[in-house]
């Protein structure tokens, strides 16, 4: 198991001019990246801090594989297949429901997920369960598109009676989307979420999502990719004339780096700040309508686990969450658990220490005595799960802006907000694709136009 750092390295010689620059090395960038090299293309990537991967990297602490919150990578997503075109393998397993919970006020039921769950939970009447079973079998058989401006909770209105299964079918839409807000989230965006598990499992990945992170900036490396950490991107450079081209980045150190294009894999607050002095129209737009998803978690490394048999948890009647990522993937030293634990925050909220006090609460709940075992802890108050919620107001995923930024030739985008394929890490990868296609087709464009 590894989570070693990528090594900072400082501007290479480079051609006059290159194919492409992208801007930031997380998945959207390094899926980017090496996605334009394929084609034989000259590229370099930035990243501005020592480290690739963004919200992937992974920090390790006395043996265990800390990742920055829980995270769950969909086998049968469109990550999934971007990953393949590249020739990554993510190394991981598929959590079982045995050892599954939900949480409501003061009771802790079996959560009724699988045969065995439904049958035997206390957390639902008989007519609950018969309803609850319908509903969850009905959803990834629904076309997404057709759902996708409509209310997650409009939908549960027309189609949910019993108030308990309303709850537990909340509780897993969280899950799904990591939203808080599910009422106001695209339908379409769920019925994705759960039609791709239904295809294929999460998997929680050995080593954290680093070991991913490593393999693909080993790829975009050995496809001839100029990898370049602790270098910060400060301007886009644009040509104004004939309504605006792209003709390089200018970095912190004042180096300019000629090129007709650049892909920018940052949040939409990052990408606006590097063009035209943070002025430009439309990109301020998107930052404006952006609804940043956020969450409070805490993650603990234990020298053994109080409850072995407790390994998932789900609040009811709290937006709460619990996984025991070791039991499944390799994270932590032989008899070691690492412990992942989440409250989703609405939109504004910040609980701050409240927050994790709710889930040092859970963890008493669910693995007490823990604080006796405890090695170490990771507490994130509010982290940023997604930079822009899919809802159905703005038609779920097809609402969202990119990869190409109107009115500036050379210009795109990559990011969980970008694109209309995938969501959360698999929204980063495809939209890293589809950015590097547009590239490519630009430059296909402009060789024939020559």
């Amino acid at each position: 198991m590894t989570a070693s750092p990528s090594p900072s390295t400082r501007v290479p010689e480079l051609p006059a001019r290159l194919d492409a620059v992208v801007v930031g090395g997380g998945l959207a960038g390094l899926a980017a990246a090496a996605t334009l090299a394929t084609s034989g293309r000259t590229v370099v990537l930035f990243e501005q801090s020592r480290d690739l991967g963004g919200r992937g990297a992974t920090r390790l602490r006395d043996g265990y594989a800390f990742n920055r919150g829980a995270h769950a990578f969909y086998s049968a997503g469109p990550g999934a297949r971007v990953l393949q075109s590249l020739g990554v393998r993510p190394v991981g397993r598929a959590p079982d429901a045995n050892g599954a919970f939900a949480v409501r006020g003061a009771r802790t039921h079996t959560l009724p997920v699988g045969l065995v769950g439904m049958l035997t939970t206390g957390l639902l009447s008989l007519g609950g369960k018969l309803e609850a079973a319908r509903i969850m079998a009905a959803l990834p058989r629904l076309e997404p598109d057709a759902f996708a401006s409509l209310p997650f909770g409009r939908f549960l209105d027309e189609r949910v009676k019993d108030p308990a299964v309303r709850e537990l079918v909340c509780a897993l839409a969280r899950v799904l989307t990591y939203t808080h807000d599910v009422a106001g989230q695209s339908t379409g965006v769920v019925i994705t979420q759960a039609r791709a598990l239904e295809k294929g499992p999460v998997l929680y990945l050995d080593g954290g999502w680093q070991a991913l992170v490593e393999q693909m900036r080993d790829v975009a490396r050995a496809r001839g990719v100029h990898v370049v950490t602790g270098e910060r991107a400060a301007r886009i450079e644009i040509d104004e004339s004939n309504g605006g081209r792209v003709v390089g980045v200018r970095l912190a150190d004042g180096t300019h780096v000629a090129t007709d294009h650049v892909v920018v894999a940052a949040s939409p607050q990052v990408t606006a700040s590097l063009v035209r002095d943070g002025k430009d129209a439309t990109l301020r737009g998107w930052v404006e309508r952006a609804v940043p998803v956020r969450a409070c978690c805490l993650d603990v490394a234990l020298r053994s686990l109080p409850r072995p048999y407790a390994r998932f948890a789900l609040g009811m009647d709290r937006p709460t969450y619990l996984s025991v990522h070791s039991a499944t993937a390799a994270l932590a030293p032989d008899g070691g658990a690492l412990v992942h634990t989440i409250r989703y925050l609405a939109p504004h909220e910040s609980p701050g220490d409240e927050g994790i006090a709710e889930l040092e609460g859970l963890l008493d709940r669910l693995q007490p005595g823990w604080r006796d075992v405890l090695v170490a802890r990771q507490d994130l108050p509010s982290i940023t799960v997604t930079h822009d919620a899919a809802t159905a107001a703005r038609g779920g995923l097809a609402g969202r802006p990119g990869p190409a930024v109107p009115h500036i030739d050379g210009l795109f985008v990559a990011g969980d907000w970008v694109g209309s394929r995938g969501h959360l890490a698999d929204a980063s990868l495809a939209s890293g694709q589809d950015a590097a296609r547009s590239v490519l087709e630009h430059l296909g464009a402009l060789a024939l136009a020559a």
